[in-house]
């Protein structure tokens, strides 16, 4: 697409639309460390996967939104000195802050189509809009996946008290560090690492923390090398995160 020199730089609708384009651009140093933090705390192989096909996918739109910019006004979007960001409370936090990220992504780029002209600009949007519900809907899977997790977490902090469970209710609270154990196990990380891991998790939900917060604890103290042994142990396997 060349550069458009035409009338239509002067409609108000098209330069709003292109306020949008550079907005959409302009965002997109957060948007990495986003991605980084969310693929660094993804629990398995195929959220990590899910996660990075995502962000390729943002990194193709932010190279598409900068050419359009740049062929309406003949100039580049730009964007040094932005480099803030919030991380999330948890990984299932990032995944909620995302999934409606998306779907006001849709609701915005829909706006910059309408206000564009007739023609391969458009067709460019809209092939971003599919895009963009796509991973809406890929983030409503992840968030789904992992939902499972918190749900002993907000029902703990309302009505339950361990230190009433029977046996029985223990190995109910302790279904998802299962579940989560059960799927590890099989991606081939190296047994002795995942006992840890989750033997450990066991002693810090009997000390009072959530199943939830139990795993990401634990998998905090592996990334930040407070526990040298947990990390030892997950290098042997010969996967990062």
């Amino acid at each position: 697409m060349s550069r458009v020199e035409n009338p239509m730089m002067y409609n108000p609708q098209l330069q709003e639309a292109l306020v949008g384009v550079k907005e959409a651009v302009q965002g997109e140093r957060e948007d990495e460390l986003f991605y980084d933090y969310l693929i660094s705390v993804a629990p398995t192989r195929e959220e990590k996967a899910i996660i990075i096909s995502i962000r390729d996918d943002e990194r193709k739109h932010n190279s598409l939104f900068r050419k359009i910019y740049k062929d309406f006004t003949g100039m580049e979007v730009s964007t040094a000195g932005e480099n803030t960001f919030e991380k999330p409370n948890s990984y299932i936090d990032g995944i909620k802050k995302a999934l409606f990220g998306e779907l006001r992504a849709v609701e915005k780029y829909r706006a910059i189509r309408r206000a564009l002209p007739m023609g391969p600009y458009r067709d460019v949007l809209f092939d971003i809009i599919t895009d963009e519900i796509k991973h809406s809907s890929k983030y409503n899977y992840l968030f789904t996946l992992n939902n499972s997790l918190n749900i002993p977490s907000m029902n703990r902090r309302l009505v339950q008290d361990t230190s009433k469970f029977t046996p029985d209710d223990w190995v109910r609270y302790i279904t998802p560090l299962v579940t989560r154990a059960l799927a590890e196990a099989k991606e081939g990380i190296n047994p002795e690492h995942l006992y840890q891991e989750f033997i450990l998790s066991g002693v810090l939900v009997g000390l009072g923390k959530t199943p939830q917060e139990a795993i990401e604890q634990v998998e905090q103290w592996e990334k930040d090398g407070t526990s040298q042994l947990l990390a030892k142990s997950k290098m042997a396997r010969g996967y990062n995160y």
